[in-house]
């Protein structure tokens, strides 16, 4: 199968050869369009909380990308569905987002985007700050504490990507007060969406009732057009 078979057509691939260093990590590829001009990694929530690369969050990420042509990788951290490894605190999964931006350049060739939700937001930034290879960097429902683990975002201040971090502002793990602060240390170029209503998964609260799924894939769309002057298909 030749790249351009591979990654231009917009089925949804099951990948057999993306291994971190603890094995095989269960893996789906979204094809995009032969001129795109990235490839995209969406990492997901926490494995201790249920997350998967399932995750709606995750998934509406990846059609929001899917919308403009771009090839998007999601995959499941070390210990998670069908990868192979056990849970390793954050440590291993660091490794495994890295092995993930690994394949997409080596398989595409395409410079990348990253994107991440909650946990996933935390390693997936971690790991793609820095990277020359990936262009652009988005946290969603970036976390401040949960379930007794603490976040930390230090790493931002010195990462020269453009940044796009979207959360809402009923967010029980990212209280709006204890996370802007920390996300408007990051380094410049980087915007801040707070999606009014819209608790940790971006669903609805009683006084903002409905999901707000829709608002966050719209963040997401204007970046990408105002950011990198990309066009939907």
């Amino acid at each position: 199968m030749t790249s351009s078979e591979s990654f231009s057509r917009p089925s949804v691939q099951s990948i057999d050869d993306l291994h971190g260093s603890a094995g095989k990590l269960e893996a789906i590829l979204n094809g995009g369009s032969d001129d795109a001009r990235f490839a995209v990694l969406v990492c997901h929530p926490h494995p201790l909380g249920g997350g998967t690369m399932h995750n709606k969050v995750v998934y509406h990420a990846m059609k929001a990308f899917s919308g403009f042509g771009l090839p998007v990788l999601r995959f499941n951290f070390r210990g998670v569905g069908l990868s192979e490894g056990t849970f390793d605190h954050g440590i291993g999964e660091l490794e495994d987002a890295k092995a993930g931006l690994d394949w997409l350049a080596a398989k595409t060739g395409l410079p990348i985007l990253l994107a991440g939700f909650s946990f996933g937001s935390f390693i997936g930034m971690q790991a793609a700050c820095g990277d020359e290879r990936v262009k652009g960097v988005i946290g969603l429902g970036v976390p401040y504490r949960a379930e007794g683990r603490s976040y930390t975002y230090e790493f931002l201040e010195h990462c020269p990507q453009p940044k796009l971090f979207i959360s809402g502002t009923e967010d029980q793990f990212g209280p709006q007060e204890a996370v802007e602060p920390m996300l408007l240390r990051a380094a410049d170029p980087k915007k801040l969406v707070w999606i009014e209503g819209a608790e940790h998964f971006f669903q609805g609260t009683p006084s903002s009732p409905g999901a707000k799924l829709a608002l966050m894939q719209a963040a997401i769309r204007g970046w990408l057009k105002d950011t990198f002057s990309l066009e939907e298909r």
